[in-house]
């Protein structure tokens, strides 16, 4: 094709076979139609290969099939990163400021991303993204970041494109994520679930992997001992204020759990004493501050009367039982004040830029999940069918919908999207992401 028509986008006129090669690396080799057309099958089979290989369930075998060809179009073959979406700067409400950069791997995707695509088959996914992972934890005690760079860059600093009008005129129009430089709580006690999971999954037992592993979890527990009753900003990344949020508590104390259980794992049995006495302590003080009793309901903030979906995933991290009244009585409040039309708000208190307007798919699925397991299963399931009707064309999301209109907004396709939409799947199956094992 003639590359000066494709740069000036003049028209031009197919009167043969042709090809469009797009690659990072310069070509060495004469490029031909031949060659293009052995290309082309042998990518289709790859990919027919890797579908073929993806485990089925009792149902939504399609959905799941879709958001895992989502998930593996999202991971970097080199470096093993998972990415949270393709884009920058898509708007989660269009004409607003809510515009991110998502074109990096948020290290809290890990257990989840490890858990999904082990369950389904895909070992060496799962594999690439946990030495990924491993890979950028510093062994003593270096700052860790909640997020990284393909290629596992740290400086992710936030610039704004002042020439760019934006995605139907939302700007500012953003490269970079000032998000890398928060606290983030919650982060160890991901890191540290994905080691556990890691360690029961895939039962490396090798010296010196064992030895880095137990350096790295001495490292993460450590900082969690240290850091646990500290405010921060929380799983929504609040810019101008820290609090204590009852997630990153939850998830201080699945660091230690798991912490507790790697211990065991490695036969050091003082250390699993003493981080269970931390666990003990961190739980305690959840049930105690955590616990709203006039709303009778897990809060976002220690004290303030604000719900956030984040607490659904108590029961996930097995911290609460699904039987457990508080546990349901959160579910049911959480469904009542943060669902509108079948979707949901993270929460709807302001924060930086006002009060939330659009709804957080990612927090629709966990709804629809925790209802599940509370026994609301005609509910989930209608939901749930509901929601899927939301997709485009082609079966993908986004971060958002309208709660209106159903258009999808936010950057896209979004790898939490659809980690939810199989874990939520999965669970109609009658099965759970984590293994019997993995839980507490």
């Amino acid at each position: 094709l003639d590359l000066e028509s494709i740069a000036a986008s003049r028209p031009i006129v197919l009167d043969r076979p042709c090809y469009l090669l797009l690659s990072y690396n310069q070509k060495l080799i004469d490029l031909n139609l031949d060659y293009i057309q052995l290309e082309y099958q042998k990518t289709k089979v790859y990919w027919m290969n890797w579908s073929a290989n993806t485990q089925r369930f009792a149902l939504y075998n399609e959905e799941i099939q879709r958001s895992a060809l989502v998930l593996k179009l999202l991971a970097c073959q080199k470096s093993g990163a998972n990415l949270a979406a393709l884009t920058t700067s898509l708007p989660e409400e269009i004409g607003a400021e809510r515009n991110w950069d998502y074109r990096y791997c948020w290290l809290r995707d890990a257990s989840m991303t490890i858990a999904v695509l082990t369950k389904l088959g895909h070992y060496n996914v799962a594999l690439r993204f946990f030495n990924f992972i491993l890979d950028i934890i510093p062994y003593k005690d270096e700052q860790i970041q909640i997020m990284y760079g393909i290629n596992g860059k740290k400086n992710l600093t936030e610039r704004i494109l002042s020439w760019l009008n934006g995605y139907e005129g939302s700007r500012p129009v953003r490269v970079g994520n000032a998000a890398y430089k928060q606290k983030q709580n919650d982060i160890f006690g991901v890191l540290l679930d994905a080691i556990y999971q890691y360690l029961v999954i895939f039962k490396r037992e090798t010296v010196e992997n064992r030895e880095n592993l137990w350096t790295v979890v001495r490292t993460l527990a450590r900082h969690v001992e240290k850091s646990w009753h500290n405010k921060d900003s929380g799983i929504w990344e609040f810019r101008t204020s820290k609090k204590h949020f009852t997630f990153s508590k939850v998830l201080s104390w699945v660091a230690m759990d798991r912490a507790m259980r790697i211990a065991a794992y490695f036969d050091m049995p003082n250390y699993a004493a003493a981080w269970e006495h931390v666990g003990k302590k961190i739980k305690a003080n959840i049930l105690a501050k955590g616990w709203d009793p006039n709303l009778k309901a897990f809060t976002q903030v220690y004290g303030e009367p604000h719900l956030d979906a984040a607490t659904l995933l108590m029961e996930h991290y097995g911290f609460i039982s699904a039987e457990d009244p508080k546990y349901i009585n959160t579910v049911r409040l959480t469904y009542e004040q943060l669902s509108r039309d079948g979707l949901m708000y993270r929460y709807r208190n302001a924060d930086d830029f006002g009060a939330p307007t659009t709804s957080f798919t990612v927090c629709t699925f966990w709804l629809i999940k925790s209802l599940y397991k509370i026994g609301e299963k005609n509910e989930a399931k209608r939901l749930f069918e509901q929601v899927l009707s939301h997709a485009n064309h082609v079966g993908l999301f986004s971060e958002g919908i309208d709660f209106t209109t159903k258009r999808l907004l936010g950057n896209f396709p979004q790898a939490y999207s659809h980690l939810a939409l199989i874990d939520t799947a999965i669970t109609f199956s009658g099965e759970d992401i984590l293994s019997d094992e993995c839980r507490p």
